[in-house]
């Protein structure tokens, strides 16, 4: 309850401010013109919500939301708390896609095009990431990590590559789409994100309980009528969902999907039922919190999101990992 207030009161101190303030006042008053008639996007204060910061603050909410929860889903999967989707390579190689279709000029889905590239490179790297791990008829998670380690750094050998041969204007385009933003969200946006993201939810949702049974350890969970193999298949799928949508539109936000679910953990315990949930409220108020700094910090500026999450993160990251490494985990 009190992430899911804290998240309230953040989404609408960053709808009111801005380079045009709203009062909070106008902000419910512009909702209610919204739902019950009487809407004037004329009127510059409904513009500036409805066209501009509403649909940028629920794509941050969906892309925290999804971060969240793939990150405590891979933690639950490869049973290591310091595990993120980024260590399979997901948005390593959702990047490559991105910058793909930025450093040509490809443009044929128009505002989606980039994307949709994203997106299918992430799926495309996770498919790579478990055939390469797959032996004996499974994949093992020390086999999976190491996978995602090698095509990590040859997705990064291409994202140098591209972005030396780029022009000016794709080279920025790539730098600041590699520290994550919000910049130009759409309603569009937010509609094609919303369905997909919400299916990822709905699957981690689903395979809470067995992700509990798994943390017993996989003979344990076999014996209890896990199919750890099937399992950990449909966990990756839906962290491939949820990071490549999240990455396609609003780049590479780190540590969200690392920090979020390690400290909630610490704080609620290790059950998945009311971890994952915590998780999404988690991640969503990072993302909305730092992007309110982001907007609002530096006059006339939006700043990548990528500097809060990191100037946040970096420093967790590191008590989390001396605390780790003196209970011997690491």
């Amino acid at each position: 309850m009190t992430m899911s207030a804290l998240l309230i009161v953040v989404v609408l101190t960053s709808a009111a401010l801005g380079q045009f303030q709203v009062p909070v006042t106008e902000v419910f008053s512009s909702i209610y013109r919204r739902f019950f008639g009487g809407l004037d996007t004329l009127q510059l204060s409904d513009a500036t919500l409805w066209n501009i910061r509403f649909p940028r603050i629920l794509l941050g909410v969906l892309v925290g939301a999804a971060l969240g929860v793939s990150g405590a889903v891979m933690q639950s999967i490869f049973g290591n708390p310091l595990a993120e989707p980024g260590v399979i390579g997901i948005s390593a190689g959702a990047a490559v896609g991105a910058c793909t279709a930025i450093v040509f000029g490809w443009t044929f889905l128009g505002i989606f095009t980039v994307p949709v590239f994203a997106f299918c490179a992430a799926l495309l790297t996770t498919a790579l990431v478990y055939i390469f791990s797959r032996s004996h008829g499974k994949a093992e998670a020390l086999s999976m990590i190491l996978a995602g380690v090698a095509i990590t750094a040859v997705a990064n050998a291409l994202i140098a590559l591209m972005i030396f041969i780029a022009d000016d204007a794709s080279r920025d385009q790539i730098v600041f789409w590699q520290m994550g933003s919000l910049n130009g969200a759409t309603w569009k946006a937010v509609y094609t994100a919303f369905p997909i993201i919400v299916i990822g939810l709905v699957i981690c949702a689903y395979i809470a309980a067995e992700l509990n049974l798994l943390a017993l350890g996989e003979r344990a969970a076999q014996h209890a009528g896990v199919h750890v193999e099937r399992l950990r298949v449909v966990a990756i799928i839906a962290t491939a969902l949820l990071t490549g949508v999240a990455v396609a539109y609003a780049g590479i936000i780190a540590f969200v999907g690392l920090i979020i679910p390690h400290v909630l953990r610490l704080i609620l315990g290790p059950s998945n039922i009311v971890l994952l949930p915590a998780s999404a409220l988690g991640g969503a108020l990072l993302i909305a919190s730092s992007d309110l700094a982001a907007r609002t910090l530096v006059a006339f500026a939006d700043l990548p999101i990528g500097i809060f999450t990191a100037l946040v993160g970096a420093p967790t990251f590191f008590l989390l990992l001396r605390r780790t490494i003196k209970k011997g985990r690491v």
